[in-house]
């Protein structure tokens, strides 16, 4: 009896991959970006337009009077919050928790972030700048599931030690992002408003310091927090990142109580959340931009930067930090690998679209040209880092498909 795959199955197994692998998240986003300009580019434009931006209450009743805007302020909170879940448990216990194995990734995402920025600037201030010098954060953030997603659909040919290479610096990049959108993204402070926030994160932190077990408390005064920082003029979706890290490792029971609430909330997130963000902000009508505004500065400066900033910044800094022995390269990856990655860290969607919508709000159309630079060096970033890593990658399975299991021969 032959241990073959039947035809069948050969065909199908790249596709079932898509669902059981790193790759689900990120293909999802994919189909998300894609149904998005499709509504944004045919007979539903108007009604895509109209169920994200019409008026839901009167502004003067409510701050949030739009479902773009609960989207962005609202449910992207949540987002923010397991993103600070996440950041926590790496900085106490996980990969980043060491100080040796926390110079590279962190390295690697300071560069990351400030060669796409300078890029940017080039190129926008080679026309003139003005307020297009406003998106310079854009192109610094990489979309984590995005990424991964790439890596999963590789399979076993990448290195472990790539995969978790990329985790840790896209985990250091939110970090750098959060600080960037909490600095530079802020206005019109509120002081009374930013007062009531403080106390309320004393409250948390003193709750944490009881090692109160019970989840309840914490959502309850995380919700309070949010809207007190919504109103305080820095925006809203910081309040998820220092609630967050007000959760306690563990509970009086030493129950892992922060990974149980990471757990549970990571699914929602990567599979609801962060789909109808994109869904909501990646629809661009093209016919409105023209080919003008698709080459136009701000467009290309940002494609640019995701492209070639973010390889240069991280691939220059791994090299350095490995020849001056300030820290290793990831354990069995090429140099030819690395190069690979370092591309793929140049997909920007969740946080760029963001960034994008703050660094330029109230002007529509560069926040729609911000959109076709985002996902214009996203997509050559993810299909030349694939290629250069299925290219390049030598594993001594190569011969064997890596979306077949033993449990389907």
């Amino acid at each position: 009896m032959s241990n073959r795959p039947s035809p069948i199955r050969l065909v199908f197994a790249p596709v079932r991959a898509l669902f059981v692998s790193d790759a689900s998240a990120g293909i999802l986003l994919i189909l998300v970006a894609i149904a998005a300009m499709l509504a944004a580019n045919s007979a539903l434009a108007e009604d895509y337009h109209h169920l994200f931006h019409g008026e839901l209450f009167s502004a003067d009743v409510f701050k949030l009077n739009t479902l773009h805007l609960w989207i962005n302020d609202g449910l992207m909170a949540i987002f923010f919050f397991v993103v600070g879940l996440e950041v926590k448990r790496e900085w106490i216990e996980g990969q980043l928790s060491d100080n040796d194995q926390r110079k590279m990734p962190v390295l690697a995402a300071a560069a990351g972030m400030i060669f796409p920025a300078l890029v940017y600037l080039f190129f926008v201030n080679a026309e003139g700048a003005g307020e297009l010098t406003r998106g310079w954060a854009i192109p610094a953030a990489t979309d984590i599931a995005f990424a991964m997603g790439v890596l999963g659909l590789l399979g076993s040919r990448v290195p472990a030690s790539l995969r978790l290479f990329l985790l840790t610096v896209a985990i250091v990049d939110d970090i750098g992002a959060v600080l960037v959108i909490a600095l530079f993204y802020t206005a019109n402070l509120k002081v009374m408003w930013l007062l009531a926030a403080a106390v309320v994160v004393g409250i948390m932190m003193v709750m944490n310091r009881a090692r109160i077990s019970a989840y309840t408390p914490f959502i309850l005064m995380a919700v309070v927090l949010w809207f007190l920082v919504l109103n305080s003029g820095v925006h809203a979706t910081i309040a998820g990142v220092v609630a967050a890290l007000t959760i306690p490792m563990r509970g009086k029971d030493d129950d892992t109580m922060l990974e149980h609430l990471e757990h549970g909330l990571a699914p929602w997130s990567a599979y609801l959340i962060v789909p109808v963000f994109g869904f909501a902000n990646a629809g661009v009508e093209i016919g409105n931009l023209g080919m003008e505004g698709i080459i136009a500065p701000l467009p290309l400066a940002i494609a640019a930067g995701l492209f070639f900033g973010k390889q240069v910044g991280i691939l220059s800094a791994i090299y350095a930090a490995d020849r001056l022995g300030f820290a290793p390269r990831p354990d069995g990856a090429s140099w030819t690998e690395i190069w690979g990655v370092s591309i793929l860290c140049g997909i920007g969607f969740t946080m760029s679209l963001f960034i994008s919508g703050l660094a330029f709000v109230g002007n529509a159309l560069l926040i729609e040209e911000a959109k076709i630079g985002i996902l214009m060096g996203s997509f050559i970033s993810a299909v030349v880092g694939y290629t250069i890593l299925r290219m390049t990658t030598d594993h001594p399975d190569d011969q064997k498909s890596p979306y077949i299991d033993k449990e389907d021969l």
